[in-house]
């Protein structure tokens, strides 16, 4: 893909959101016209991770993709998908898709992780840049292969982590950073608690505001410490069994974790399983000195704010203040606020990335911190004590146990 046709697809962004985003989103120059697109290849896998969240769906959105090629290796799901994204050609292999097309662009769709290490090294070895379904890869292992292949290539990965590409987050970040909550003490989140709680809840979710975490703390932890039981006995080796969605090794009924970070900060994760509460519990919520800032997960998702630093609105009488993307207190003014949205703007990131040569905003290193983060809470229970930050373990810790 050459770097002025990256240029002009970043300006033309995606003109098929939702009308009244546009300006909102890509400004005047979204409205200009290109005949040059950039050649992308979708793997979708019916039956075992599918399309993950409308993976492929949202590249039809933006006009200035060619769908060049799709693979699914399940003949039904594929011809189901070729309707809705309408590529040139299908493959049942999509490691023959990639052979034979010349593709600027990988989209790995399938929420299952087991085959994530496989597909990026095969996009990569080709001369693509990918965009991924999360999480990363199942083992840090994995991961480290990934990013080397990556590095030795020179390509860019993006993945869908949409929370990190919210507008909404950039504002929480200013507000923390202009002191609105004081100083940031504490981070407390959980998962949704359904009845994936514990460690597929860790996994599927926690991912999600883990990522969410490293961003308001800062940055990455320096270490972890934690507990994983089943039935209220703490987890051993003969708990272990094969997760769903191709996670591996996986055990756990009731997580809990905590995360010290270089600042001071300490960010808490915790699920149980069948513990869910409605409203749920599933968001992120940020203690100062002075106040709270909550946040959901999702792109556009809101915000709130309590200045209060008694943090009990009971007592003191304070109110929670909505955040959206304008700021505190103000109307939402964009409505792309969806998995589809999310897609868009991380895609859009990804090709800025890959036009100025720099990082996305949720790049494959900090996924890998998130993975790192999630193997960090098995790791610690394994060795009965914290572990410190990068981990020398690098395949499942479960696997380990005895």
């Amino acid at each position: 893909m050459k770097k002025d046709s990256r240029r002009r697809f970043l300006s033309t962004g995606s003109l098929a959101v939702t009308t009244g985003v546009l300006s909102a989103q890509f400004g005047p120059a979204a409205r200009s016209a290109s005949n040059e697109r950039t050649r992308v290849g979708i793997i979708g896998r019916t039956g075992k991770g599918d399309y993950g969240h409308g993976v492929d769906v949202a590249f039809t959105k933006m006009p200035n993709v060619e769908i060049v090629a799709l693979a699914d290796e399940n003949q039904a799901g594929r011809e189901a998908a070729a309707k809705r994204t309408n590529p040139k050609k299908t493959y049942a292999d999509f490691r023959e898709m990639l052979a034979q097309e010349k593709l600027d662009m990988v989209a790995i769709c399938p929420r299952w992780v087991d085959q994530h290490h496989e597909m990026i090294l095969a996009a990569a070895q080709a001369g693509c840049h990918v965009y991924m379904e999360k999480p990363f890869c199942p083992t840090l292992a994995q991961c480290d292969s990934a990013i080397k292949e990556l590095e030795k290539k020179k390509l860019k990965l993006g993945i869908a982590h949409i929370s990190q590409y919210s507008p909404v987050l950039d504002v929480v970040l200013k507000i923390i950073k202009q002191g609105e909550i004081g100083e940031v003490l504490e981070i407390r989140s959980r998962g949704k608690e359904d009845r994936r709680g514990g460690g597929e809840d860790l996994w599927v979710l926690g991912s999600h505001v883990l990522g969410i975490m490293r961003s308001l703390a800062g940055g990455n932890p320096i270490s972890c410490s934690s507990m994983v039981t089943t039935q209220g006995h703490k987890v051993t080796k003969s708990d272990v069994s094969l997760g769903a969605e191709g996670l591996g090794p996986l055990a756990g009924d009731h997580v809990q974790a905590s995360y010290t970070f270089p600042n001071g900060v300490v960010g808490y994760f915790a699920s149980r399983r069948e513990m869910a509460g409605n409203p749920s519990r599933f968001a992120i919520q940020v203690f100062g000195s002075k106040g709270i800032i909550e946040m959901e997960s999702g792109y556009l998702a809101p915000a709130t704010i309590l200045k209060d630093s008694s943090w009990s609105p009971a007592r003191s009488g304070k109110n929670w203040e909505r955040i959206t993307s304008a700021g505190v207190g103000k109307p939402e003014p964009r409505n792309d606020g969806s998995y589809e949205g999310g897609h868009i703007a991380a895609i859009n990131d990804l090709i800025d990335s890959i036009d100025r040569d720099g990082t996305t905003k949720c790049s494959a290193e900090d996924s890998r911190a998130i993975v790192e983060m999630i193997s960090a809470v098995f790791e610690s229970h394994r060795v009965g004590s914290a572990i410190e930050f990068p981990l020398e373990t690098r395949v499942n810790p479960l696997t380990l146990l005895r």
